[in-house]
């Protein structure tokens, strides 16, 4: 991999809606052992530590989950949360890695850039983690990850799906597969429901790093498809009103509208555009991948196609497991954040249980752990809820499983679920 990107410097924000019982947690004592005393770790505060590489584990083994438990972010970042703890409770109770067990490090990277390179830089020197799970947003991964690299701490993103993030560094990997292999396959299905469409209406967030990213794909294969594309409507993710947008669109006539941006913003489209008169297809992109749009556009929701990089009904032992976990905890179906971020835990565990069999993991250095794990995270192969999966040597993730869903809401809007597709 690069060892440099391109900084993105642009603000995301979507809505403040929070999932509830999902709350955060806090750092306890660092587990890693740096002089005769062992060093506290109190989350959310900036680190002071400038080396975070000396010393070796004692107790737990700390890994570090970076994502938003609070702000605009926050509805996607809570989903993470859960699939963080799900993960957690599971793999210490098949002994975690081969008898020790994981302790996850939250810290909250809040919505934007500034939050996750304080997050990423507080669990690295002073909570001392063997690796990170973060952060939400591709536009923060893109200022956050570098700071993982410099250090040589392995990375693996949840839900960073934008182009480059793996090229961002030896030590960034992904389980979220890239927006150029999932995002077609809406766009693919919404023919299959529709084969005489031939105009398209693209909206996307100009200020978001992923929905730029997406949109391209988005618009590619729109022409690839043979389709007209006729008109691209920009908007802000801090936006609610886009009555400009979605009329100059509708005054067009399209057959289709795709829709590149998050809940929140791309919720209160979807309801606006339904509104204003528009009754064809809607496609959203992984950004409204997400229950917590259902309450913003109601039962305007429903129709929408999303495509997916996990369904629940995926047939393997380890997905029944997490599915019944969730759904035990949280009444209703997983979602994909959760879904992935529950990966990102697993592959942790995996490759560190693998290491621990050549090199006891507490008898190594930090920084030598973390170098070894990296290697070892690479080279593995998981069987997941996301189905089997491993890494090129770049650490992109090779996946091979996907669906589309379909919105489906209550008439009068109160309930709504995603049915996937055949």
């Amino acid at each position: 991999m690069n060892n440099a990107i391109a900084r993105t410097t642009a603000l995301l924000s979507t809505c403040a809606l929070l999932l509830t019982g999902c709350g955060g947690d806090g750092g306890g004592n660092s587990p890693v052992t740096s002089s005769p005393t062992n060093s506290s770790s109190t989350p959310n505060n900036t680190a002071t530590d400038t080396t975070g590489t000396t010393g070796t584990l004692s107790g737990a083994i700390p890994i570090g989950i970076a994502v938003a438990q609070t702000s605009n972010v926050a509805l996607l970042g809570q989903e993470e949360v859960a699939g963080a703890k799900l993960a957690e409770k599971y793999f210490n109770s098949k002994g975690g890695v081969n008898g020790t067990p994981i302790k996850l490090v939250f810290q909250d990277t809040s919505g934007d850039e500034a939050g996750a390179i304080n997050a990423f830089q507080t669990l690295i020197n002073k909570d001392k983690v063997i690796g990170i799970v973060g952060p939400t947003l591709s536009q923060q991964a893109f200022s956050a990850d570098p700071i993982g690299e410099r250090a040589k701490v392995p990375i693996i993103g949840p839900s960073n799906t934008a182009k480059g993030i793996p090229e961002i560094g030896d030590y960034v990997a992904r389980v979220s597969a890239p927006v150029s292999v999932v995002a077609p396959n809406s766009v693919k299905a919404a023919l299959k429901q529709n084969p005489q469409l031939k105009k398209v209406a693209v909206f996307y967030a100009q200020n978001d790093a992923f929905s730029k990213s997406e949109t391209e794909i988005f618009q590619q294969t729109v022409k690839d498809q043979g389709l007209e594309l006729i008109t691209v409507q920009k908007f802000q993710t801090s936006d609610t009103d886009f009555q400009s947008q979605a009329t100059n669109a509708i005054n067009l006539k399209p057959d289709l509208v795709i829709i590149s941006g998050l809940a929140a913003d791309g919720g209160n489209l979807v309801r606006q555009l339904r509104e204003l008169g528009y009754k064809g297809l809607i496609v959203g992109g992984n950004g409204l991948n997400t229950s917590n749009i259902l309450p913003v556009c109601k039962a305007l929701c429903d129709g929408v196609l999303i495509a997916q990089a996990y369904s629940p009904e995926h047939p393997g032992e380890i997905n029944a497991a997490f599915r019944k976990a969730y759904t035990d905890e949280y009444k209703k179906e997983p979602p994909q954040f959760s879904a992935q971020t529950f990966t990102a835990v697993q592959v942790y565990v995996e490759a560190l249980q693998t290491l621990d069999k050549k090199s006891k993991v507490n008898k190594l250095q930090l920084a030598e752990l973390r170098t070894e794990l990296n290697k070892q995270i690479l080279a593995g192969t998981y069987n997941t809820p996301l189905g089997e999966i491993g890494f090129t040597p770049i650490g992109e993730v090779v996946q091979k499983d996907f669906y589309v869903a379909q919105i489906k809401m209550e008439k009068d809007g109160s309930k709504g679920k995603f049915t996937f597709l055949k």
